[in-house]
């Protein structure tokens, strides 16, 4: 059954529950974004809060951290930047019309996806809209980004003489979108779903899309020709979270479980069961599947065999969000609390079971 965690910390701080867990790329730093309208930063080094980002006029749906400037999206219409050394608030992006639930950073670009169906894309520095990308019938949920450079071969960038920016918009709509980010103009729309669109991933240098949806299924597209080329049916509830590594798919579902499928055949090669609610996110370690559920628990699965390493107890709500860094996990719950778990233990283990799967494949290879 796995063996039990308890916290190495608990942090209590919030006064609601949190509702998003962002760290920076140089890993130094934490950003939690709360049901009590504030966001805060918490120092990997020695897990202390050193930051307390208040402005925001409702909750927080939403945040993201950059190495130094935080990012934080509220059910108040706006998005805000925050200076992560002196909590100073350096720019409130002010246009939508309804609750912001998603935002991406990614370049100059700050990109916000909101439930008055429309995404949009702002200057970083500038605190303007640049782009308004109106074509969706409803709530825009999930985001991600792209550059042609990425995805075209040297031809057909000479064609194209320069690269040009795309965004790929999922919405309660049942459709996908692509965004020329230049022109606001749609490029493609994906048809398929028939249920909201949750959650998308990208595999840019193969140039293919995954989406994921309350119709049970994901889907994955060719982004250059808009093509669906499969279906992955085997769920039996919606599909609320992805994860790709090294072109295996997992997904967690609401029907209590994640799946594994590998995406160049389509074939679901295992089932990662034991959760008693929809598992809300996903990552994968070292081997390891960290999955988060509206059980309260987290886990930790064997990626390969499917066994159950270890379950994670202490949360009282949902999980929203795990991270991993140096070899700690983190959970941020609805409870208001981060959670931080020691996986030395369990990472070590794992480890030393590749080495010696690697050792014996090379033997038998050798042989």
């Amino acid at each position: 059954m796995g063996n039990s965690g308890s916290a190495v910390k608990v942090c209590t701080e919030h006064q609601g529950g949190i509702n998003w867990l962002s760290l920076s790329p140089d890993g130094q730093r934490l950003l939690t974004g709360s049901e009590d309208g504030t966001a805060r930063l918490w120092s990997t080094a020695d897990s202390q809060c050193h930051g307390h980002f208040q402005g925001h006029e409702s909750y927080i749906t939403f945040c993201h951290l950059e190495n130094e400037a935080a990012f934080t999206c509220s059910a108040d219409h706006t998005i805000r930047k925050w200076d992560v050394l002196t909590g100073q608030c350096l720019a409130i992006y002010r246009g939508h019309t309804s609750i912001v639930n998603r935002i991406l950073v990614a370049k100059d670009y700050l990109f916000s996806g909101s439930y008055d169906r429309t995404a949009r894309c702002w200057s970083v520095d500038k605190e303007k809209q640049i782009q308004e990308f109106r074509g969706h019938r409803n709530c825009v949920l999930t985001l991600a980004h792209y550059s042609s450079k990425d995805v075209l071969d040297e031809s057909e960038e000479e064609e194209e003489k320069m690269s040009t920016d795309l965004l790929v918009t999922g919405s309660t709509d049942c459709t996908v979108k692509v965004w020329w980010v230049s022109s606001g103009r749609c490029y493609q729309t994906l048809l398929g779903h028939t249920g909201a669109v949750l959650c998308l991933i990208l595999d840019v240098p193969n140039r293919e899309l995954f989406s994921g949806s309350t119709d049970y299924t994901i889907r994955t597209w060719n982004i250059v020709t808009g093509e669906q080329l499969k279906v992955f049916k085997e769920h039996q509830g919606s599909v609320i979270c992805l994860e790709l590594v090294n072109r295996h798919l997992y997904s967690g579902s609401a029907d209590r479980t994640v799946k594994c499928w590998l995406v160049d055949t389509g074939e679901r090669i295992q089932t990662y069961k034991a959760h008693r609610h929809s598992i809300s996110t996903l990552k994968y370690h070292a081997g390891i599947l960290f999955t988060g559920s509206g059980d309260a628990c987290a886990r930790a699965f064997n990626s390969k065999t499917g066994v159950l390493q270890k379950i994670f107890r202490g949360h009282k709500f949902i999980i929203n969000c795990i991270q991993i860094h140096n070899e700690l996990l983190y959970t941020a719950s609805h409870d208001g609390t981060l959670r931080i778990w020691d996986i030395r233990g369990i990472c070590k283990r794992n480890k030393r079971r590749l080495k010696k799967e690697r050792s014996v494949q090379f033997h038998s290879t050798a042989a």
